[in-house]
């Protein structure tokens, strides 16, 4: 299987994903112990069953989940189906098909001038965050880790690296030959100033 037909296939499941959790209805009477039980949340690498209950029935998955919201839950599932685990593996698909396809689509659509604007980037920078922390604590992996410290220095080097920092830039080099030419200068004036100073001391 190639990748360009994984994310196809991920990019598939995905929509379908979505397209159900928005047009869930509730198609019938949901047993009174159902509607009544909480979701249950199990420790971090417990190997016990949480199980959660929707208004269509249940599913469950073989590991803790971060809550018991129904965007989580999903994304739990999606771990399940694909890796059998909330491992950095599905984290990373996570992170390229939830956050990084947002952020990229955003960016795209401004130019590229505007990316070195701080204040037309930041709402989307910072949505960039929120996303991966969110993924993060849906499965349980402490955020920030390896994983979203190479997120950002890859949009970093994407999309920031011709940014101008003129504040850590070097000065002009007329303005660093005065401050170097200058202190030497003073020394053999400095040394002159003493040495006279010391002669007519010692003639009076």
């Amino acid at each position: 299987m190639t990748a360009n037909s994984l994310s196809l296939m991920l990019s598939g499941w995905f929509v379908a994903l979505l397209f159900w959790a928005g047009c869930m209805t509730v198609d019938g009477l949901i047993d009174d112990e159902l509607a009544e039980q909480p979701a249950t949340t199990k420790g971090y690498h417990s190997l016990e069953m949480m199980t959660a209950y929707t208004p269509n029935g249940e599913f469950t998955v073989p590991f803790a989940c971060g809550n018991d919201t129904h965007r989580c839950m999903h994304i739990c599932d999606f771990c399940n189906h694909l890796y059998g685990a909330p491992t950095m593996d599905c984290l990373s698909t996570l992170f390229s098909h939830l956050c990084l396809s947002a952020f990229e689509s955003s960016m795209a659509s401004l130019s590229s001038t505007d990316w070195c604007i701080w204040g037309n980037v930041r709402g989307l920078y910072s949505n960039l965050s929120h996303c991966t922390e969110e993924m993060s604590d849906c499965l349980l992996i402490p955020w920030p880790n390896q994983l979203v410290e190479e997120t950002f220095v890859d949009i970093h080097s994407r999309f920031f690296h011709d940014c101008p920092t003129e504040e850590l830039s070097d000065p002009p080099p007329v303005i660093v030959l005065a401050l170097v030419i200058i202190p030497i200068c003073l020394i053999p004036v400095m040394v002159s100033i003493v040495v006279f100073k010391t002669k007519n001391g010692d003639g009076s």
